[in-house]
Formats: structure tokens, C-alpha cells, sequence
């Protein structure tokens, strides 16, 4: 049952401290789900992390081989080199096997990614200066991107259109899907007709720690990527931590999480649902409501206990309410803000009677969500914006994806003999005070006459 707290009770602060912390407590502790299964496939419990460590450890040192081996272990079927990438036959089949209502949102919401990411692009900084010298900037793409697209309890086909479009936008020339194939090597059909859609077509069968270290540092099979975006449970965020030295990654991720900051004109029914649809992914995901009414708590608590009934994933957001659920009363809204920039949320619903009135207070979020109109909901499938965001309190200093941030700034410097003869002494200066003399002499011999 969700647990109700006044902000000023050291109770409410030390669980949002936690909650923060959520992911880093996984990595450490061998937890009962996990030990068993790791007793089986390594020999002997092994925590998240050790998980992550040597799974990454082994495929780089032995690459096809030891992926093909985890598969067999972990997802239960029999990975090759001829059937580890995804055949453009069968891409192409679920397309036209595709039911058109989903083909229709799929196309729905890949054009309005497109659009608003068209609008996240940097521009050029053309080379501007005076008295001869001139710079600018140029913004050009990562070559090669992988995406990992979980298929686990479900098929996360819009996870697929938020990481992949926004890389398309940004001009990325090769685009590489993994995810896990069914015990009997299929991949959900609706992932592989939205790549068919977007134009995507080297897919492969692998998922979890071994599909990062296979992008992270290539193997026969499959090439190495500049770049890893996705989510995934801890040991696939625990591999990108592994290999975050030797590839770009996106913003560190966790267990999903959303906040709601709610006055008493919000409608309990709406800020219960909200919060269950965060729940509803992970029973590590995390639901929080700030409010400043203790009656609209309470309401939203009963309203939690009566929807949790009606739904299909009702025992994995019970356990997420139960766990990571709380509801903090506050004194004002502004309380209820300072909460929400203290948790960094990765979602930030804002159902309170006049809410652009608190946007320029929020300094911390991974997306703001504004008014009782604008579920999460809209943000994870049709609005533009991705959502692959930052979790676990990552949202203070990391951005959510974007077609930005698949690019690189390359820096333009032109300098004129004139300012270089006027300005020289000044580098050379510079560079002597430094003990590089190499540097002030590669000065020095351009300014001599």
C-alpha cells in the first residue's frame, strides 16, 4: 500500500534518498531472484555487477563464441553465426503481416519524433571573427549507433522509434538493433515491422550484458558501434557502466520513475493512474505523488488499491507501489518543487491549477508533463520528445536522448598571417610559461620574417 508521509517526517526524506539510489544498491546485493539463476549459469551467486563484469569480460576476450554461449544460457536458444542477425525476408514478412491500426500509430508517431527532433538539431557556427582570426563550429554525426530494444515481459516498440528516429534525424549512416529472441529464436513481430517502417534492417537475436559488450567492442558477427542507446534491466545498465570507456553511451538509466506534483483541484482517479503506469513496468520502478493536500493523498492511495484489480500486470506494480511508492504532503508548492528538483525525476507531471506557473521553478527532470490533459502516457508514445530519459536522480546533470545527441561539435579555427605576427608573442608566451618549447617554436618560426 502506498505509504503517506508529511514532508518534514526524516522518514519521507530518507525513502526519497533511496529511491535515488536504487540502482547502485542493485549492483551490490545478490538478491533472491537473481541468486538462484546465477548459482546456475556462473557456479555460484554472483551480484549484479559481478554479473555484468564477467559477461562483458568474456565477450571481449572471446566474442561470438562466448555470445552465442549466453544465449544458449540465458535466453534459452541456440545462437549461430547464420541465424544471429535478423534475415530482411523475415523483417519485411512482419511488416505486411502487421495489423494496419498498429502500422498507423507506428507511422503516427515516428512522424512526430521526426518533426520535433528536426527542431532538437544544432546548427553550423559559421567562421566569424575579425582582425584575422576566425572560428566556428561544425556539428557532424556519430558513424555507427547500436540500439537496445528490450523484449522481455513486452516488446517495447516505441522504445525502438524514440532511440532510432531521433538517430536518424541526426544523420547516423548505420543504424544496429539487438534484442532478445523467444526460446524459439523469433523476435516480437511488432519490433521488427516498426524497423521495417523506419527503414531499418540489420537487426540482431541477442539481448542483456552480452548485446552491450557486442556493440561495445565488435565481434566477427557483429560490428562495433561508436555509440549504445537503449534501456534495459540493472545488468544491461551495469554492462553500459562497464564499457562506458571505450563507447558513447546515453544518460544512465534505471528502473522507470515518475513524480506527480498535484494540488486539491487534481482528480485522484487520474494521478492514481498515472502513477500505476509507471509501476506497472518494473517492481523496482518508482511512483511518487508531492502534494499539498493530506485528503488528496489519501484519496489517491484508496483509488490505487481499486485500479491495481483490473490490471494484467497488477502483481509487478503492486510490488513497485509497495517498494518504491510514496506520497509526501507538503506545506506549499513550492515544497512540492523542491521535492521534485531533489529526486531529479525521469517524469514530472504537473496537475495543479495553474502549471506553467511552476515551470520556471523546476531545474531537475527528464521531461515535464503539463496539466491533467498530458498524461505520461503521451510522452512515451506519440508526442516527439524521446523517452529514453535519465533515471535514479541523473536527470541533474544529463539530458534525455535527442538527435543532438547523437552529434559532435568539430571546433574551426583560421588565423591570418597579420593576426598571427601580432598576436604570436602572446602563444609563445604562453607556451614557454608551460615548458613546451616545441609549441612556441612551431609560433615563433611563422612570425619571423
Amino acid at each position: 500500500m502506498l505509504e503517506i508521509f508529511e514532508i518534514s517526517d526524516p522518514r519521507a526524506r530518507e525513502r526519497m534518498s533511496r529511491l535515488s539510489r536504487r540502482l547502485e544498491e542493485l549492483g551490490s546485493r545478490a538478491d533472491d531472484p537473481s541468486r538462484e539463476r546465477t548459482r546456475k549459469v556462473f557456479g555460484a551467486p554472483l551480484t549484479p555487477a559481478e554479473v555484468a563484469r564477467r559477461i562483458v569480460g568474456d565477450v571481449r576476450e572471446r566474442g561470438d563464441a562466448a555470445v552465442f554461449e549466453y544465449a544458449r544460457k540465458l535466453d534459452r536458444f541456440e545462437l549461430s553465426a547464420a541465424n544471429v542477425r535478423v534475415a530482411a525476408a523475415e523483417i519485411e514478412a512482419a511488416r505486411r503481416a502487421a495489423d494496419p491500426e498498429l502500422m498507423d500509430a507506428i507511422r503516427a508517431a515516428a512522424g512526430n519524433i521526426r518533426a520535433y527532433q528536426r527542431r532538437t538539431l544544432p546548427r553550423d557556427i559559421p567562421l566569424k571573427g575579425k582582425l584575422g582570426l576566425r572560428t566556428g563550429a561544425v556539428y557532424t554525426p556519430v558513424e555507427r549507433v547500436g540500439v537496445l530494444v528490450p523484449a522481455g515481459s513486452a516488446p517495447l516498440v516505441s522504445t525502438l522509434l524514440m532511440c532510432a528516429v531521433p538517430a536518424q534525424v541526426a544523420g547516423v549512416r548505420e543504424i544496429a538493433v539487438a534484442t532478445p529472441p523467444g526460446p524459439d529464436g523469433s523476435i516480437a513481430p511488432a519490433i521488427l515491422a516498426a524497423a521495417a517502417e523506419i527503414g531499418l534492417g540489420e537487426i540482431y537475436r541477442v539481448g542483456g550484458c552480452q548485446a552491450v559488450a557486442a556493440l561495445a567492442f565488435g565481434t566477427v558477427s557483429i560490428r562495433k558501434a561508436d555509440m549504445i542507446v537503449g534501456p534495459g534491466n540493472v545488468f544491461v545498465m551495469l554492462a553500459k557502466a562497464e564499457v562506458s570507456s571505450v563507447v558513447r553511451m546515453d544518460a544512465p538509466a534505471g528502473p522507470s520513475e515518475i513524480l506527480v506534483i498535484a494540488d486539491d483541484s487534481a482528480r485522484p482517479e487520474l494521478v492514481a493512474a498515472d502513477m500505476l503506469s509507471q509501476a506497472e513496468h518494473d517492481a523496482l520502478a518508482s511512483a511518487v505523488l508531492a502534494t499539498t493536500s493530506g485528503e488528496l493523498a489519501a484519496a489517491v492511495r484508496e483509488q490505487i488499491e481499486r485500479q491495481l484489480a483490473g490490471l494484467s500486470r497488477r502483481e509487478t506494480a503492486r510490488r513497485s507501489i509497495d517498494g518504491c511508492g510514496l506520497a509526501v504532503v507538503c506545506r506549499s508548492l513550492d515544497e512540492c518543487v523542491e521535492a521534485a528538483n531533489e529526486l531529479a525525476p525521469e517524469h514530472l507531471e504537473l496537475m495543479v491549477r495553474q502549471p506553467q506557473e511552476l515551470l520556471p521553478k523546476i531545474r531537475h527532470a527528464g521531461a515535464v508533463f503539463i496539466g491533467e490533459s498530458t498524461p505520461e502516457a503521451v510522452g512515451d508514445y506519440l508526442a516527439g520528445p524521446s523517452h529514453t530519459l535519465p533515471t535514479g536522480g541523473n536527470a541533474r546533470m544529463w539530458s534525455g536522448l535527442a538527435a543532438e545527441s547523437f552529434m559532435k561539435r568539430i571546433s574551426l579555427i583560421e588565423s591570418s598571417p597579420e593576426w598571427l605576427s601580432s598576436e604570436g608573442a602572446r602563444i609563445v608566451t604562453l607556451a614557454s610559461a608551460e615548458g613546451l618549447d616545441a609549441h612556441a617554436v612551431s609560433v615563433r618560426r611563422r612570425c619571423e620574417p
